[in-house]
């Protein structure tokens, strides 16, 4: 089953075409890579999908429902940033309870001690029970990102946009947050849109990935299909060539670590 819908989706910013007549779909509970490189498109259709920006022309279907023109509080859509956007004043509980209690999704919900409850039970999900008093610059990237991912699970939306959301951690914090995050939406069967530049990282976690360059897809397929079948040579050699050397690269450095420790 569909969850998302999008038909003939263009954007341009001035004279510049960002995105060409995009048409695809994402399915209910369903773990989908926007992977391409950067300048591509594929934060802009984020931003579209969550309301941030709105499209040329085009539609997005939620649910059966058009969203297009619909604000962000209305979409019931989380989004993850590359860099946290946590409230470096406030504690990590304090960060998770703020959004509980002034989202609009979620304000008439909550009451402080019932959003304190909340808050304290998508912490410990996430691993953080032990750091609830701490300010975001007292803590590792890693956790400040789980604090993110906690908070917007907390508001609880039945999509998560993710924008590259690993790009700035180390390779011991990536592979534990990847393992962290199936594990997420296996919990909550939440439909989740990753973005990413990373090939290994796209393959390590998705059920379908859409492959992009300049502004169009050239595939939308399993792991496997991208690998044994790929729709033209961009895909052969930006997935199949890069993701070798992804992972060759990944061997090395754990035989270096063994080797160290």
């Amino acid at each position: 089953m569909d969850k998302i819908i999008v038909e003939n989706l263009s954007k341009a910013f001035g004279s510049s075409g960002v995105l060409h007549d995009l048409s695809f779909s994402i399915r209910e509970g369903e773990f989908l890579s926007i992977l391409g490189p950067s300048g591509c498109g594929k934060t802009t259709i984020l931003r579209i999908l969550i309301g941030l920006e709105s499209p040329d022309s085009g539609a997005i279907y939620k649910d059966g429902k058009e969203i297009t023109r619909l604000p962000p509080y209305q979409r019931n859509m989380g989004i993850v940033f590359q860099n946290y956007a946590l409230f470096e004043n406030m504690s990590v509980l304090q960060n998770v309870e703020y959004a509980l209690l002034k989202s609009s999704s979620t304000k008439a919900e909550y009451n402080p001690s019932t959003a304190r409850s909340k808050a304290k039970l998508m912490l410990d999900i996430v691993g953080l029970t032990d750091h609830l008093s701490k300010k975001p610059r007292e803590l590792s990237g890693g956790q400040q990102q789980r604090v993110a991912i906690a908070r917007t699970l907390a508001l609880n939306p039945d999509v998560i946009l993710f924008d590259e959301p690993m790009s700035a951690l180390d390779v011991d914090t990536r592979l534990s947050l990847r393992s962290e995050l199936k594990e997420l939406q296996k919990h909550f069967g939440t439909t989740m849109v990753y973005i990413t530049h990373d090939q290994e990282e796209a393959f390590a976690l998705s059920d379908r990935i859409m492959v992009m360059d300049a502004g169009v897809i050239h595939q939308l397929d399993t792991p496997h299909n991208l690998i044994h079948h790929p729709a033209d040579d961009y895909v052969k050699c930006f997935v199949i060539k890069n993701i070798d050397i992804k992972i060759n690269s990944l061997i090395q450095y754990a035989q270096r670590r063994e080797e160290f420790l």
